[in-house]
């Protein structure tokens, strides 16, 4: 018999999860079962669970207030399963479980995987443990990941109907205009003026593939140390579809750049620091480029899409803050950022190539 530890972590029934895992998976079972928030996400919540054969992940939607469609257990589990094998490395997943009504659980779904073990970079400190060459390949390796992923057909591996191209910037905006007035508790004159400016100047898309929708460094884990490092699994898929690849790119360079942008040093998880080793992003674009074999055009709109995107996420992380919904350290300087954010969004339009 499966037993847990006495401390439950916010968001997780420890000896119900060890319940569970005797009826589904009884080849999974060990000995006692603990259970620890992962540090780093704003959105869903992590837990790493030790105990069973091999450590395992649990992730579920946040406490409280939940944006409809932004934290999808079925879509991360589904597109997780589905690019097993291919040249994304993605964790292994073990199961989906739709725990609404029975409450043994988390009382919401949740997704399990295995645990793959190396490091989320958020913090420059980590860097330390690599050397500045491991750390450029990190760069390049994440960016023609990235290609590797835009070069997967979605019929190929079962997702030919995660999504629609036609219509996906369109799309997208009216979505993330919805999650931004879910979350709508204060004025925000910048992020507004953004959101009427991109709807103004919206590109036609080239390009249909599936789309992680949150890809950065902090959403990697990394493998290795000294001269070897290289990129072990692809996380967080809960934004994942089928659209305009571009926006990946956008939020790639957004992120990339995050020490740049005011008050976000301490407050976005970043460990990039050009002095570490790791390339500019001008570099990640051409070894994107040449991985996925296409001219890349400008990206300035689709850099201030992502400025949107994550004002709108600051947002709702703030308002859950507000609302003593959140679990982790850090919430309380997310709401100061959403307007500068918003700025640079703004900025990104009226700029150059990235």
């Amino acid at each position: 018999m499966t037993e847990s530890s006495e401390d439950d972590p916010p968001g997780l029934n420890v000896a119900g999860l060890g319940e569970w895992l005797e009826r589904a998976h009884p080849d999974l079972v060990g000995g006692l079962l603990t259970a620890a928030v992962i540090a780093g996400g704003k959105s869903n919540l992590t837990y790493r669970i030790d105990g069973p054969r091999v450590p395992l992940v649990v992730r579920r939607p946040p406490l409280g207030h939940v944006l409809s469609s932004a934290h999808d257990m079925r879509r991360e589990h589904r597109v997780v399963s589905a690019l097993r094998g291919s040249a994304v490395p993605v964790p292994p997943a073990v199961d989906l479980v739709d725990d609404t009504s029975d409450s043994a659980v988390t009382g919401t779904p949740f997704f399990v995987m295995e645990f793959v073990e190396g490091d989320v970079l958020s913090r420059p400190s980590q860097n330390a443990r690599f050397s500045p060459e491991a750390l450029r390949e990190v760069g390049l390796s994440l960016a023609e990941v990235l290609a590797d992923l835009h070069r997967v057909d979605p019929e190929d591996v079962g997702l030919g109907d995660f999504g629609r191209g036609e219509g996906f910037l369109e799309r997208q905006l009216r979505t993330w205009h919805r999650q931004y007035d879910a979350s709508r508790s204060r004025e925000l004159p910048t992020l507004d003026r953004l959101q009427e400016n991109l709807a103004e100047r919206m590109p036609a898309s080239a390009r249909t593939t599936l789309v992680h929708g949150d890809y950065r460094l902090d959403n990697a884990i990394v493998a290795g140390a000294g001269d070897s490092a290289r990129i072990a699994a692809i996380l967080d898929w809960e934004m994942s579809t089928i659209g305009d690849p571009l926006v990946d790119l956008g939020m790639f360079g957004l992120y990339w750049n995050a020490g740049a942008l005011p008050g976000a040093a301490g407050a976005l998880p970043s460990a990039i620091d050009p002095a570490a080793g790791y390339p500019s992003f001008d570099e990640l674009v051409d070894a994107y480029a040449e991985r996925a074999r296409i001219a890349v055009p400008d990206l300035a709109w689709y850099g201030a899409f992502a400025a949107y995107k994550l004002g709108v996420i600051a947002e709702g992380i703030h308002y859950r803050y507000r609302s003593g919904e959140t679990v982790g350290a850090g919430f309380d300087r997310i709401g100061a950022l959403v307007e500068p954010i918003a700025a640079e969004g703004l900025r990104r339009l009226g700029a150059g190539r990235h």
